[in-house]
């Protein structure tokens, strides 16, 4: 047992050494690019250069940036509704105040391109109507 896990453990510590060999490329007689550890006999070949590898720290991110990150979306997103809810807050009141004038006043006007008209009794139904299916919908 002991020597199987000596065994892994030096394999995994050489691991590096075998893949910062020297690579070679070359095309043979029918065209087809190989890479290879060996140069090939009697052709000539090009040495690749490979990138050395990363110098520092790697750059997985943590679990606290990753927990940060996500408190600073889970914020952003809670702010957002919050003002979705003050909007709504806002025109649930207007509604209901427009709700309670169209209701109590029966000679209501509105201004159009600059006019002024009274509205009808049957416009002013409508309007009611309008608005309770409104507040219905959006106001619980």
């Amino acid at each position: 047992m002991r020597t199987i896990l000596s065994t892994a453990v030096l394999l995994i510590g050489l691991s590096p050494l075998c893949m910062a060999g020297q690579i070679y490329k070359w095309v043979d007689a029918q065209g087809v690019t190989h890479f290879d550890a060996q140069p090939p006999q009697g052709r000539e070949a090009t040495l690749m250069v490979t990138p050395a590898p990363p110098v520092g720290k790697p750059s997985v991110p943590t679990r606290s940036n990753v927990i940060g990150d996500q408190r600073a979306i889970d914020n952003k997103v809670k702010k957002q509704v919050a003002e979705q809810q003050a909007q709504l807050k806002a025109f649930c009141e207007q509604a209901r105040t427009n709700l309670a004038q169209l209701q109590n006043n029966p000679r209501l006007r509105e201004e159009v391109d600059g006019e002024t008209r009274r509205l009808n009794d049957q416009q002013r139904q409508e309007r009611i109507s309008e608005t309770q299916k409104q507040i219905a919908k959006n106001c619980m």
